[in-house]
């Protein structure tokens, strides 16, 4: 988590509260970090952070969008930003399609 606040300090952007969230508790059994936080401007975020060996293809932008939407329902609320980042290569394909379903991705965690 240390590595992910270092990353947005670095852009400027402040956290006042973070909160990781297993994801056994949305009832997925996915190798995710799944993170909540609140900005200083009080925009929630959605953090995904995703380690893997395997591309990110176009069709796993279907299965973050149902994970998104089982957090939505258990945290009670939309949040402002959903971001991922990434440790694993991404198709060009998909990295257009996680733009135009609202997702800001960066592949250099």
């Amino acid at each position: 988590m240390i590595d992910i606040v270092e990353k947005f300090r670095k852009k400027g952007k402040l956290f006042k509260n973070i909160v990781e969230i297993s994801p056994k508790e949305l009832g997925i059994r996915n190798k995710i970090k799944i993170y909540k936080a609140l900005d200083t401007g009080g925009y929630f975020y959605a953090i995904f952070v995703v380690q893997q060996k395997t591309k990110i293809l176009t069709k796993d932008i279907e299965k973050f969008e149902t994970i998104y939407k089982k957090l939505v329902l258990y945290v009670g609320h939309n949040f402002k930003y959903k971001i991922l980042l990434l440790d694993a290569p991404i198709c060009s394909k998909a990295k257009k399609g996680f733009k135009e379903a609202c997702w800001r991705v960066d592949a250099s965690l």
